[in-house]
């Protein structure tokens, strides 16, 4: 399933309190991965909001550098991604 993105970079940062450099890090460092070259490009969908608040609350948390706290946030969107297959098989 597809999913509609929809918010722009100063959007996202609103919603999410953070800075468009720190997103932009992120994608240029591949961590985040919105269509369009450029920021003012850039689309956003809910999913992206809660990696992005999700990577950062780890960030915080744990003074986890960026790249650990992308992993972490990737395992724990797979796991989400399992639960639900399961709960479609029941």
């Amino acid at each position: 399933m597809q999913e509609e993105a929809c918010l722009t970079l100063e959007q996202l940062c609103g919603a999410c309190t953070v800075g468009p450099d720190w997103v932009a890090g992120h994608v240029l460092e591949g961590r985040l991965h919105p269509p369009g070259e450029r920021p003012s490009q850039w689309r956003f969908g809910s999913r992206d909001v809660a990696r992005v608040t999700r990577i950062r609350q780890l960030e915080i948390a744990f003074d986890a550098d960026p790249e650990l706290a992308a992993l972490v946030a990737d395992l724990m969107e797979q796991l989400e991604d399992l639960r639900t297959q399961l709960r479609l098989l029941d």
